[in-house]
């Protein structure tokens, strides 16, 4: 009876090992599936247009499964992102495309400047310095106005008089920042504040900016996103014509220094009945 019950043990283990030897063998350890992380790559944020220069906010991360990567996406990476700053959109983009290499091109490559600019524009390169070239918060493709503050000197200059700030040019577009018009995306832009701008203007402009370069100080104020609007097309066509800012418009005090200064150095004569001639000194 002990021998019978031993028997039939020994048969069921042997069963139970067989079943488990089957199964190791239909289920091989290299076909189980592995999941795979997605990939982070760099595409529009939005729909671009063919001739945009890509700015930060145009660029958005996309995660891809690693088989649908297209080949030279650029990937979520710090450096990635700095090489695409200022780069030139060849062909229009949809929102969430990938951002290829032959559909840009970049500050630095040949025919970058020539493919920017628009018919009978030109490119005019300005100094400036980290409060008046926006403390790093003007891109490529931003639309600005130039402004010149010069010192009027003369000895009959009223003190309201002396400083006076026009706007030389209204709703330019920016075309590159500093080093990044003859170089990609090596430059640490975050961190070194911008020498030069360029701007697209037309001939008469780059006149306009090179005179006013050697008069006084240059300034950038950056417009609205939308140079459609109708109240920033009115006050495009406003700076058109001459438009002048005086110290003492700024400052009451100038506007009272002048009257004390008039009336303690002015002297007035009357010959006669004729009306008094001022005379001041």
């Amino acid at each position: 009876m002990v021998l019978r019950i031993a028997l039939f043990v020994l048969m069921a283990l042997g069963l139970a090992g067989f079943g488990a030897v089957a199964w190791v063998s239909t289920h091989p350890a290299g076909s189980r599936q592995v999941v795979v992380p997605p990939v982070k790559v760099l595409v529009a944020a939005r729909a671009l247009h063919a001739g945009s220069l890509l700015k930060p906010e145009d660029i958005a991360t996309r995660d891809m499964p690693p088989t649908l990567v297209p080949v030279g996406a650029s990937k979520d990476t710090p450096t990635e992102r700095a090489a695409l700053y200022g780069s030139m959109v060849r062909q229009s983009l949809g929102a969430q495309d990938p951002i290829l290499p032959a559909e840009i091109m970049h500050p630095g490559d040949h025919g970058f400047l020539a493919a920017v600019l628009g018919p009978n524009m030109r490119a005019v390169t300005v100094a400036v310095d980290l409060v008046s070239g926006g403390a790093g918060l003007i891109w490529p493709g931003d639309r600005v106005d130039l402004i010149l503050t010069q010192t009027v000197d003369g000895p009959n200059a009223r003190l309201s008089h002396r400083l006076a700030a026009e706007t030389v040019l209204a709703n330019v577009r920016v075309i590159a920042i500093d080093q990044q018009l003859v170089q990609g995306g090596s430059q640490d832009t975050e961190q070194k504040a911008a020498r030069t701008v360029t701007l697209e203007v037309t001939a008469a402009g780059a006149e306009d900016v090179t005179v006013a370069s050697r008069l006084g100080h240059l300034s950038l104020v950056v417009r609205s996103a939308d140079p459609g609007s109708a109240a920033d097309k009115a006050e495009t066509a406003a700076a058109g014509g001459p438009s002048i800012t005086w110290a003492g418009e700024v400052s009451p005090a100038l506007r009272e220094g002048d009257s004390a200064h008039l009336n303690a150095n002015t002297v007035r004569v009357y010959q006669g009945s004729a009306d008094g001639k001022e005379f001041h000194f």
